[in-house]
């Protein structure tokens, strides 16, 4: 039998909630729903409606776009969503992730004066695990730098590949950020690899979060390393359109991100050489 000509992963291609921001949640299924995502990755935070399950339910079915992933509230603007206490907020998120069908829950290590919570973080994550089939994708962050400075913000680590984690998320703006190789920090992660937030970066302090291919991350090459060794997880865009002048304009790098991502994960098989 012929070789394929493509080979593409079982990954879907999601949108994140928060690549709409500062329009709504609702706006985010909707703009999903028309570009023709997979699916979406709900951010919870401030926005009500990510905080509430039978909400994100009704939008899910009247769009027809099936939630693939709940990102737990970890961000310092999200530190008294769902509870004040960090494991209460991802009991919860793999509660929301178990009723909304999602199968991933994404999570960031603790921050660093989070004294507690990080001491147990790594055994807790295990722990939580176990208790459920939902995955928990432990993501990639890195150092917080100001002018000369750089603060480690993060416990145990930044770089989650330097503990034992079950499943991994991979952020390229994250490791664009960290000035970290982010190809080598894939094959670090290796088959506990679960989830990708997709975005590119130039190396700035701050978190860019730009459209893939618009940066010097390498987004096409990971994509494309991806579907060669058959990845089955979720591959989620998570830009920043802040700076869009129009919702046509936000909704255009969207589908620029997505067109992306699909070409990518469509990789010619290896031709052998003779």
């Amino acid at each position: 039998m012929a070789e394929p000509v493509v080979r593409i992963p079982d990954a879907k291609v999601a949108l994140s909630t928060a690549s709409v921001y500062p329009e709504s949640t609702a706006t985010a299924f909707e703009i999903a729903a028309r570009l023709g995502y997979d699916g979406v990755e709900v951010m919870v935070w401030n926005d009500p409606v990510s905080q509430d399950i039978d909400a994100l339910r009704r939008l899910s079915d009247y769009h027809q776009v099936p939630i693939l992933a709940v990102h737990a509230p970890c961000l310092l603007i999200t530190q008294r969503v769902w509870s004040t206490d960090p494991w209460v907020k991802l009991q919860r998120a793999r509660a929301a992730a178990e009723r909304l069908g999602a199968g991933t829950v994404v999570v960031h290590p603790p921050f660093r004066w989070q004294r507690q919570y990080a001491r147990d973080f790594v055994t807790g994550i295990w722990r939580m695990a176990d208790e459920t089939d939902v995955r928990f994708a432990v993501e990639n962050m890195y150092p917080w730098r100001y002018r000369d400075r750089e603060m480690l913000a993060y416990a145990p680590d930044w770089d989650v590949t330097k503990d034992d984690y079950r499943h991994f998320t991979i952020d390229l703006s994250h490791a664009s950020t960290a000035r970290a190789d982010a190809l080598q920090m894939l094959d670090r992660m290796g088959d506990r690899l679960g989830h990708v937030h997709l975005a590119d970066g130039n190396g700035s302090a701050k978190d860019e979060h730009l459209v893939p291919g618009r940066g010097s991350q390498p987004c096409a090459e990971l994509l494309e390393r991806l579907a060669l060794s058959g990845f089955d997880g979720h591959v989620v865009i998570e830009v920043n359109t802040r700076r869009a002048m129009s919702g046509a304009e936000r909704e255009a790098d969207l589908a620029e991100a997505l067109a992306f991502t699909r070409l990518h994960l469509a990789s010619a098989p290896k031709v052998p050489r003779w």
